[in-house]
């Protein structure tokens, strides 16, 4: 503690101002709290000015999780748009194709969108901000748009359906055996010949004696041994420029000979491995006007969306192997 003086007038000089030890260690804890105080306020003041005051760390915390769930919504509306994409392709690819029905072009699909900024009011927002907003904005109403559109085209499409019911009942929109591809339609190596050649129709994984069913009605065209490789096979014509093939079978089905009439899912015969083979299976094909055609196409009343997809992917890597 620094000394202090007080002038004695008794004895006409300064004297030195005597403290007792109480007075000693106030004088020291009053002076280390003064400081202490004034360098808690200097930090406190530096904390604010660099960190901000708790309202604005709270909203800073606030924003970084809108933001974390705002990039998540990001991700599940691409996800929507992709998928929304596959069943326009697919609707256009497959159910119009096969029935025979005009293809819904892009531009139809995306007319009207593009409307009314929504967030033109929100006047004040921070650029990046309003960047994400306009950016949503257009996403959501892209996939509006083709949600109508594939709404108003399924509609079409089971009217059309509805309207042919007679023909509907002969295209062979079922598989034949419940199970699954093992090789698709296209340019493959033969697994026997080792050859690269066309392959015109779908092989079905399936043990020997799996009975096979009509997918669709129709009349017996052939049913016997044919040369090509094909072994056993039934020849059904569906009418309206159809035909299926069903080969490597092992025995027919009871009464099944050419020129019986069969109905959708009647038993036609049994699997096997006879003709030109590495194994038991179903061969499948479809023809259309003379011509073999993809019959994973005519299958889309039998497959769950997962199922097309799975089995287009299979496909897609087969045919991915024969180019590498």
């Amino acid at each position: 503690m620094k000394n202090l003086y007080y002038y004695d007038p008794h004895q006409c000089q300064f004297v030195v101002v005597e403290y007792s030890k109480k007075d000693k260690i106030l004088h020291t804890l009053t002076t280390s709290l003064l400081i202490g105080i004034v360098v808690a306020g200097f930090f406190i003041t530096s904390l604010v000015y660099l960190s901000g005051s708790p309202a604005e760390l709270a909203l800073r915390a606030e924003n970084r999780v809108l933001l974390n769930q705002h990039l998540q919504h990001q991700n599940v509306i691409g996800q929507l748009s992709d998928r929304l994409y596959d069943i326009s392709l697919r609707d256009n690819e497959v159910y119009r194709t096969v029935l025979g029905m005009e293809p819904i072009n892009e531009d139809e699909r995306m007319a009207g969108a593009g409307g009314a900024d929504l967030f033109v009011s929100f006047e004040g927002l921070a650029p990046s901000t309003t960047a994400l907003l306009r950016q949503t904005s257009s996403e959501l109403e892209n996939i509006e748009q083709r949600l109508r559109i594939q709404q108003y085209s399924f509609d079409e499409v089971r009217e059309f359906y509805n309207r042919n019911n007679e023909k509907m009942r002969h295209l062979p929109i079922l598989r034949p055996i419940d199970s699954i591809i093992l090789s698709g339609f296209g340019m493959r190596t033969h697994p026997v010949l080792g050859v690269r050649r066309m392959h015109e129709g779908l092989d079905f994984r399936a043990s020997i004696g799996t009975p096979i069913y009509a997918p669709g009605d129709g009349v017996i065209k052939y049913a016997a041994n044919r040369a090509g490789g094909y072994g056993l096979t039934i020849d059904i014509d569906h009418g309206h420029g159809y035909m299926t093939r069903y080969a490597h079978l092992s025995a027919l089905g009871e009464g099944i000979r050419a020129g019986r009439q069969v109905t959708r899912g009647q038993h036609i015969g049994y699997t096997g491995r006879s003709g030109v083979v590495s194994g038991p299976h179903l061969h499948y094909e479809i023809h259309r006007n003379g011509r073999p055609v993809d019959p994973l196409n005519y299958l889309f009343a039998d497959l769950t969306p997962q199922e097309y997809q799975l089995f287009t992917r299979i496909h897609r890597s087969q045919q991915r192997g024969l180019l590498e």
